[in-house]
């Protein structure tokens, strides 16, 4: 009898999927709640591709939030500290959107992230080497679910309540120690630059009290529907598909306009997309063309005006953001065109948002992420530290890694990524990093 029990102790080990888990289970009064509020929270053991244990200190945090109608829901973040530390309200919150890019309920960070968590293919995992130079530097980070319980990719304004929401309750959080003053910065890339624009936007009137002192916004989509029309039937044709699966749950006018042009080989598709992972997807749906699945060529039902509404909503840099933004974007980027990047900067700019605009011509789409992270967290410790803002500029690079003054930097980021595949001890500190970035560059 003695492997039975254990084989039942190694499945209560592994973590349940959302919909299944009464930890995320919504209370009936939840209206009456006010966002951010803490319902509920645990500690959580946070694994390297779900098997490497990570020497940090980890807890979920389920709170109320909103949906795209400002509808109440529940929401959860994971919130982390460096192993051993202390509750201490000097340390920096980080919020990191991830690039989710998903519908599948086994890529939110709150699962994917867990140990023993069952889950190939989510791009979370791949991040989570870069976030722990957070760790390292001794800040707090917070990971929300932004996707929400739907996994709502591509959905405005939701990834903003579920985020800002979410920093509100690791604020409130007494294991964690932070206050009202807590410096707060965001950082995220492509679909996670665009949850992060959404919530930079939203903040100065969803949640005003927060103390957001800048947003690294990598690559950060710009305008949806422009970047679904020129994937649509090439490589990456996995992500406007995975876009229209979780949108048309959202908003009936497009569910019926789909509805009405789907093939059943087309629901087939949606179907499938709904349960893959965002690099299976990519792999799996590569040069898929929509129109074969349609009863009409998809550049009419584009121009349905119930489409086109959609579409308009879901565009990026319409708000202010009340804090400066740091901009990184690939010239060439193959997913996320460049020119999309430049008018969602413009709009900021109009809108007299300060706005520091890097353009990378060597970097495409996947590597910016890991050769500008000592940047882009260079940045946002000056900014926690308070330093001086340079003027406003968009500056076209060779490369973001020289630009940093950063080979040291570059250097740290592949320790950190050592440290993380090892199971070591991210040690920080709470002292903001102010070496060279890309204010001081040579």
């Amino acid at each position: 009898m003695i492997e039975p029990d254990r084989a039942r102790q190694r499945r209560r080990q592994v973590p349940l999927l959302p919909d299944a888990d009464p930890f995320l289970r919504t209370p009936a009064d939840i209206a009456s709640i006010a966002p951010g509020t803490v319902i509920r929270s645990r500690p959580v053991e946070l694994a390297l591709f779900g098997m490497v244990r990570q020497r940090v200190r980890a807890w979920q945090l389920a709170y109320r939030s909103n949906d795209l109608f400002s509808r109440p829901e529940l929401a959860v973040t994971t919130v982390v500290t460096p192993s051993g530390a202390e509750p201490d309200p000097n340390r920096p919150l980080l919020l990191f959107q991830s690039a989710i890019d998903a519908i599948t309920q086994r890529c939110a960070p709150s699962y994917a992230l867990r140990h023993r968590a069952s889950v190939s293919g989510s791009i979370t995992r791949l991040e989570w080497p870069l976030i722990a130079n957070a760790l390292r530097r001794g800040w707090a980070v917070g990971i929300a679910d932004h996707g929400g319980m739907l996994g709502s990719f591509g959905a405005p304004r939701e990834p903003g309540y579920r985020s800002l929401d979410g920093a509100r309750a690791a604020l409130s959080f007494a294991p964690l120690g932070l206050d009202r003053r807590t410096p707060i910065g965001l950082w995220g890339y492509s679909g996670g630059g665009m949850a992060s624009a959404w919530a930079a936007e939203m903040a100065p009137t969803y949640a005003p009290e927060l103390n957001i002192v800048g947003a690294a916004l990598g690559a950060p989509v710009g305008d949806p529907g422009e970047v679904f029309l020129r994937l649509h039937g090439g490589r990456y044709s996995g992500f406007p598909l995975m876009v229209v699966a979780a949108l048309r749950r959202l908003y009936p006018d497009l569910d019926e306009v789909i509805t009405a042009n789907l093939l059943p080989a087309g629901q087939e598709l949606l179907d499938e997309v709904e349960r893959l992972a965002p690099l299976v997807a990519l792999l799996r749906l590569s040069g898929r063309n929509v129109d074969q699945y349609l009863r009409r060529p998809l550049e009419e039902i584009l121009g349905d005006p119930k489409v086109r509404g959609v579409i308009d909503d879901l565009r990026l840099g319409l708000s202010a953001p009340n804090c400066p933004l740091l901009v990184l974007q690939p010239v060439n980027d193959q997913v996320i065109h460049s020119a999309s990047v430049d008018a969602q900067v413009e709009r900021y700019r109009d809108a007299g948002v300060h706005v520091t605009y890097l353009r990378d011509r060597l970097s495409d789409h996947f590597t910016l992420l890991p050769l500008s992270t000592s940047l882009s967290l260079g940045w946002l410790a000056d900014r926690i530290a308070g330093a001086p803002l340079p003027a406003p500029s968009t500056r076209t690079v060779l490369s973001t890694s020289a630009v940093s003054a950063s080979w040291r930097g570059l250097l740290g980021v592949a320790g950190t990524a050592l440290t993380v595949a090892v199971g070591g001890r991210l040690a920080g500190t709470n002292t903001p990093f102010t070496g060279p970035t890309i204010d001081r560059a040579a």
